[in-house]
């Protein structure tokens, strides 16, 4: 499916079915808000990358606009739903003061393997714990995808931007299961060399059996 829609670029990566609340302060997006929310419209979420728009993003729907502040500002709930990728960007849209872009919305498969799900939630709940963060999901792991979870997992925002791409859950496991298997070792290492720090210094107990 292709269409238009008015466009608000940020740096940051947008994924279906995640909550994002946004302040909304520049005259331009504060149109585009009122008139999605009053017609019921979604708008597009592009990443920006490097200072350039990239060719995908996603596509949000306000929930509400939580407050009106009074020099005209807004902070809206808004939820994702659809990946696009941009066919054209439309910078000069008539009686408007925002931009808007061609979309297609690709096929999206979101039916992943369940076991390897589950691997991933252990994986990342070890990271968490070598991290001393806590996190609290809604859904048991059986209901978690990729998604659900790719804030929580370290990743860079390009990192962010690639597992974007990827159309398939499957497809978005194996990435998110690579990245946590490489890292997980990386912050051991770390860990391990904060304690050594903490113990210069101290008296320590050893023996010749010590390595």
């Amino acid at each position: 499916m292709t269409n238009f829609i008015p466009i608000f670029p940020l740096n940051i990566v947008v994924y279906p079915n995640e909550h994002l609340n946004l302040h909304i302060f520049e005259d331009r997006y504060k149109q585009l808000i009122r008139e999605c929310y009053e017609e019921k419209k979604t708008f597009g979420i592009p990443s920006v990358l490097k200072g350039k728009i990239s060719d995908m993003g996603c596509s949000v729907e306000i929930l509400s606009i939580a407050k009106e502040h009074d020099n005209g500002n807004l902070d809206i709930k808004t939820i994702g739903r659809q990946v696009f990728t941009i066919l054209d960007i439309i910078h000069e849209v008539p009686d408007k003061l925002y931009s808007g872009a061609i979309v297609h919305y690709p096929e999206n498969n979101t039916t992943g393997i369940q076991r390897k799900m589950k691997l991933i939630m252990n994986e990342l709940r070890h990271f968490h714990f070598l991290l001393e963060v806590s996190k609290v999901y809604t859904k048991s792991d059986d209901e978690m995808t990729v998604y659900d979870i790719a804030h929580h997992a370290g990743l860079s925002l390009e990192q962010e931007y690639e597992l974007l791409n990827l159309l398939r859950e499957d497809q978005r496991q194996e990435y998110l299961q690579r990245h946590l298997k490489a890292i997980i070792p990386t912050i051991m290492e770390l860990k391990n060399l904060k304690d050594r720090i903490q113990l210069n210094g101290h008296f320590r107990k050893l023996s010749v059996d010590d390595n």
